[in-house]
This record gives structure tokens, C-alpha cells and sequence, in this order.
């Protein structure tokens, strides 16, 4: 037969999802493994959105919808970033699909010819760097230190900028890092954009996940100039505890947005019409579960940052938003742990789960090789007994 398509065969699967099936295999053998790698609330959708689901069933709201999306919804995004952001948009300049990786997906369709690259500061979500690859664009990676917070700054974004740059992904909150920009820190990096003429795909799939009572500030709202050329990237999946719903939006240009709701009427459509009307009523109701959910992460945050520096051989830095930290375990290389010798995070990890059952995710895909990424989207009592397992795991 002829060969199948060399775009296609390069995609490599999601580390994050590897490393959650090794989990929940262990986990269905009745192995006592405990996962900190899936990315995903831990709480359950809200009963309010649950109900409005069901009303929608009842009333037949099953039908096929706009490639765009329901009217209603998109009203909805449109109060919310109004209510949340202080953003102006209309229903036309939103755009629903599938999730928040979908509408990245369609963004990049939307932007990108073969050829164009599209710079990532690193660390970055796994999944940028193959959706780039996906729509034949060119990945340039930013590396940003943890020495530098995990963050891109203006000097670095600007001397990566070639004749071929389209875009460049920017996630704040960021997933893995939960590192989160400063609105002057942001202005520095639109002033670059804008003099160098990019797109900005900004994910801000966490917005609603900040800490230490710090304010966000969405990238679209740095001024007219800023927002023409920005996709805003969010969903409800993280604010809502809504990941297996499948509602993400974009928000941008008519144009834009035009062009990405062409793509989706042919190939996906929207998601499904049920999820669509309970995200309607996550949006439009009463916000209180989402403080609750931020306030209970934040907690969460504090007791896994604080007990993770005290043990000796690994350490991490201070997250500002979303769920996760990253572990740096460089004075790690060249030890042996549990009969392995560790060269990176990568050994690391899988050692982790074999010998203390442990599931974290290896940052070499998210382009820091040396660091393993914790989500505290889980429970309390995980987060104490993984540390416990970590710091036994270490001394032996």
C-alpha cells in the first residue's frame, strides 16, 4: 500500500496522556498509584450545569447547531469576557469548538501556510508544539529558564522574530509552569508584536486560576491595536470542572473568526448541542463554585510548594496560577534511584511510578528536560502521601 502521511506519521502522542493511561491501568490492576498527571479538575461539574444539561435533553435541544456555535452561547462568552476581562465582542467574533486544543488547532488552520513558523516559549503545553507541526508550520522555541520565572521577554521574542514568523503561542496562566505574566510584562511583549506585525494565539484557559490575589490580565485587552491581531483562547473546562464536555471558544477579528467557523463546518461542526446549553448556564449563572474551586487549588498550591522545597534533592518555584508545579530535578542526573541511573525527567518519572507508584509527567515534552510537572488537582490527602512517597523514594 502507499505510505500514509509523513505530516501525520511525524505527530507524537501527548506525554500527559501517556503517562495518565501507565496511571489508570495500574490504578484498574488495583495497584496503590497515585496520579498527579492529568490536568483536569478534580471536582465535580456543578449541579446547576449538570441540571441545565438535562433540561436540554428534555427539551429536545439535540439537534445539529451552527458550526459556530449556538447563538445563545456565544452571547454568553461575549457578558463573560465583558464581565470578567472588560473585552468587547460580538456573537460573530466568537467561534466554539471542541474544547480549548481545538480552537488552538483551528486557530493555527486559520493562520498558518506550510512554512510559516510560529514561535513557543518554552516550557510549553506538549500539545503547541505538534498542532504547529499538524498545520505544516515551523516550531520556534524560546527557551525561558527557570531563572527567568518560567517567562518570555521582550528581548528574546523580538531577536527570534524571521521573515517567516506568523504567530507566537502565548499561555498564561501556563500549563506546566502556572507561571502568570504581569500586565506590564504583557504590554512589553505586545509592543514587539504589533512593531512586528504577529498574530497572538493566547490561551487563557486558566484565567479563572490565579493566586496570591494577583489580577489577570487577558492579552486582548491591551488595546485595539493588541486585540486585532489576537485569538483569544478559553473554554470551560477548567473554571467549570467541564473537561469531558468539550466546549472551548475563540474570540477575535470577524475576519478571523470567519474563516476559522468555515474550517469547523467542515470537518467537526460544534460540539455537542447539550454541552453547549450547559455552558451556557456555567457562564451565565451564579460564579460562586469557581471562587470556591480557585480558593481550594490555591490551598493546595501553598502545601505542595512549601513541603517540596524541603526535600532534599529536588525543588520547585512559587506557582502564580492553574494547577500545576514544576519539579526541577537536576541535582537528580547522574544519581541511581531505585536501579536506574537518571539522566533526565524522563527516567525520573517512570522509575517514580515503578518503584514508589507515583504518576508525574516528564517535562521533555514540554521542552524542559529536567523538570516533572505535579498537578495538584487532586486531593489533599494525595498531595501529602505523594510527597511522603517522594521523600522516601529519595532517601533510599
Amino acid at each position: 500500500m502507499k505510505e500514509l502521511s509523513q505530516l501525520a506519521k511525524g505527530v507524537h502522542a501527548s506525554t500527559t496522556l501517556a503517562i495518565d493511561s501507565m496511571f489508570k491501568q495500574m490504578r484498574a490492576q488495583g495497584v496503590d498509584v497515585i496520579g498527579f498527571g492529568a490536568g483536569e479538575p478534580d471536582f465535580d461539574t456543578p449541579e446547576r450545569i449538570k441540571d441545565a444539561a438535562i433540561a436540554a435533553i428534555h427539551a429536545n435541544k439535540t439537534k445539529y447547531t451552527p458550526a459556530a456555535g449556538i447563538m445563545e452561547l456565544r452571547r454568553a462568552v461575549c457578558d463573560r469576557l465583558k464581565a470578567d476581562c472588560d473585552l468587547d465582542y460580538t456573537p460573530a467574533q466568537i467561534v466554539v469548538a471542541s474544547g480549548a486544543k481545538h480552537n488552538v488547532y483551528i486557530a493555527l488552520r486559520a493562520l498558518c501556510d506550510p512554512g510559516d513558523e510560529v514561535i513557543l516559549p518554552a516550557p510549553y503545553w506538549v500539545s503547541y508544539y505538534e498542532l504547529i507541526r499538524m498545520v505544516g508550520g515551523v516550531p520556534v522555541v524560546i527557551d525561558c529558564g527557570e531563572g527567568e520565572h518560567f517567562k518570555l521577554s521582550p528581548e528574546k521574542l523580538a531577536a527570534a522574530v524571521t521573515d517567516k514568523t506568523k504567530a507566537i503561542i502565548l499561555n498564561n496562566p501556563s500549563n506546566p509552569t502556572g507561571m502568570m505574566y504581569t500586565k506590564a510584562e504583557l504590554e512589553a511583549l505586545a509592543a514587539v508584536c504589533v512593531e512586528k506585525d504577529l498574530y497572538v494565539i493566547s490561551d487563557e484557559i486558566y484565567y479563572c486560576l490565579a493566586y496570591d490575589g494577583l489580577q489577570f490580565t487577558s492579552f486582548a485587552s491591551l488595546g485595539e491595536e493588541v486585540k486585532r491581531r489576537t485569538i483569544l483562547i478559553n473554554g470551560v473546562s477548567k473554571s467549570y470542572a467541564m473537561t469531558g464536555w468539550r466546549v472551548g471558544y475563540a474570540a477575535a477579528e470577524e475576519s478571523i473568526a470567519k474563516v476559522m467557523a468555515n474550517y469547523l463546518s467542515h470537518s467537526t461542526g460544534a460540539p455537542s448541542s447539550v454541552s453547549q446549553w450547559a455552558a451556557v448556564e456555567a457562564m451565565e449563572g451564579p460564579q460562586e463554585d469557581v471562587e470556591e474551586m480557585r480558593r481550594e487549588f490555591e490551598a493546595r498550591r501553598d502545601y505542595i510548594v512549601e513541603r517540596m522545597n524541603t526535600i532534599p534533592g529536588v525543588s520547585c518555584i512559587k506557582p502564580q496560577g492553574a494547577f500545576y508545579v514544576m519539579m526541577n530535578v537536576e541535582k537528580l542526573i547522574g544519581r541511581t534511584l531505585g536501579g536506574v541511573v537518571i539522566h533526565d525527567g524522563d527516567d525520573f518519572a517512570q522509575v517514580f511510578l515503578e518503584k514508589a507508584l507515583v504518576a508525574v509527567v516528564p517535562c521533555s515534552g514540554f521542552g524542559a528536560p529536567n523538570f516533572v510537572r505535579w498537578s495538584y488537582a487532586t486531593s489533599l490527602g494525595n498531595i501529602k502521601e505523594g510527597l511522603d512517597r517522594l521523600e522516601r523514594f529519595l532517601a533510599e
